[in-house]
């Protein structure tokens, strides 16, 4: 994971994740609260994506997805069935940002071994996300963007957030997230630059002609398929 200190959203794991997207249900109103069972069932293959997407390797996102469903069957008799998913993109993607800040800080792995073992892979959810694995040069450009950038553009781009969405999973202002978006593709089309496939095509001879020199435009790179 990149290793940069985080501007806003940052949260710490000793300290409970503030929730706006997920109400807790207050006494016996309320929706019912979802049960532990059900809730790593139906949401661990996204939580797995998503981390997989934030961090960039397999490995982390198992230990990351392992930690956010510790929190979660903690907290499953309060969460509301209608704000459960809001409330797991909330906590993978400031769990994320909190151990990247971290992580430059002290330079050890932040992930540890100190995580229960009360989540298991689920086959249906490795098949999912397996099937959404990216070509080697995308994901070494996506892991290449400062954790605050590739955490907008992971929300935005690849889990399909609106920028009011992703400011209120990152507890950031909606224009915070549109200079991180714009500078993380930005930074992709220039990595991935070689996708172009302009890029390929040789540049045809042109007869010599007198006059000042015309600069050509410069061309923008299609869609990355992001």
């Amino acid at each position: 994971m990149s290793g940069v200190l985080i501007e806003e959203g940052t949260v710490s794991p000793s300290r409970p994740v503030p929730v706006q997207a997920a109400r807790p249900v207050q006494g016996t109103q309320g929706a019912q609260a979802t049960e532990p069972a059900e809730l790593v069932r139906r949401h661990r293959g996204r939580v797995l994506r998503l981390a997989t997407r934030l961090t960039g390797n397999r490995s982390d996102a198992e230990d990351l997805t392992q930690e956010v469903f510790v929190r979660a069957l903690t907290s499953a008799d309060t969460l509301r069935p209608d704000g459960v998913e809001g409330w797991l993109h909330r906590v993978t993607t400031n769990l994320f940002l909190d151990h990247a800040r971290r992580r430059a800080r002290t330079r050890v792995d932040p992930w540890g071994d100190h995580l229960e073992a009360r989540v298991r892979p689920a086959e249906a959810a490795d098949t999912v996300l397996l099937d959404e694995t990216f070509e080697s040069d995308v994901e070494s450009a996506l892991t290449a963007l400062a954790a605050p950038v590739r955490a907008v553009v992971v929300l935005v781009d690849l889990e399909g957030l609106s920028y009011a969405e992703a400011a209120s999973v990152l507890d950031a202002k909606v224009g915070t997230v549109r200079s991180r978006l714009h500078r993380g593709r930005t930074q992709l089309r220039r990595a991935l630059a070689h996708r172009d496939p302009r890029a390929a095509r040789p540049t045809p001879e042109r007869p010599a002609r007198r006059g000042p020199r015309v600069r050509p435009p410069v061309l923008g790179v299609p869609s990355l398929g992001l």
